[in-house]
């Protein structure tokens, strides 16, 4: 079980949940999110790919790798729109939710690279049990946050390294919309990007379109 004194801000009479149960949610949270597109997709009037068989995925370690769903089934522009759309909304509820908790002690942040840091050490700290291990900035409104090892991807394996990483793109909608989230609670409108070329690291990149006032 967690322990309180882990959690920055954490109330005495706080009730705790195990760190794994938090993992086995992240694990759901795409999938649901894909059967939830597909009954979306399946009741618009266009062309539905619901019956069709399986699409095969290369498996070669030398030839192009099909991005593939849970369900096997191909990824059309209303499906995908529908994904990202769901885990990025609920993400950045999530994250206005975790700011306006564990912000409202803390001195008011008026510099955005103090946003940036809270969300690389507190935030981050609260919903992965780490740190960000690395935050770069161009000081013109780009940051970049790198996680070595990103939880969500520690248990994450597939059969080659390629399909892997294009089955782990979808997981960092949902903590892309934390991010967005917490920013957004403090003033800070930004659009939030991520990426992966090596599980189990993460690249974030964070664009602000408009300066805190």
């Amino acid at each position: 079980m967690a322990q309180p004194a882990t959690v920055p801000g954490a109330e005495p009479d706080a009730a705790y949940v195990a760190m794994s149960c938090f993992d086995l949610l992240l694990i759901e949270l795409v999938p649901m999110a894909e059967r939830l597109a597909r009954e979306y997709e399946a009741s618009l009037d266009v062309p539905s790919i619901a019956n069709k068989p399986p699409a095969k995925t290369n498996t070669s370690t030398t030839g192009p790798v099909t991005p593939t769903t849970y369900d096997g089934l191909p990824e059309t522009e209303v499906f995908k729109d529908s994904v990202y759309f769901r885990l990025e909304k609920l993400g950045f509820r999530v994250g206005l939710a975790l700011s306006e908790r564990f912000s409202r002690d803390r001195p008011r942040l008026t510099d955005n690279l103090d946003v940036i840091k809270f969300v690389c050490k507190d935030i981050w700290m609260i919903v992965f049990k780490k740190q960000i291990d690395n935050l770069k900035t161009n000081h013109r409104g780009v940051y970049v946050l790198t996680d070595n090892k990103f939880r969500p991807f520690s248990r994450m394996s597939m059969q080659t390294s390629q399909e892997a990483t294009i089955r782990a793109q979808p997981h960092l909608i949902f903590p892309c919309g934390i991010i967005r989230g917490v920013l957004s609670s403090l003033g800070m409108k930004a659009t939030v990007q991520a990426e992966t070329t090596d599980l189990p690291g993460a690249i974030f990149q964070v664009k602000t379109t408009q300066q805190k006032t």
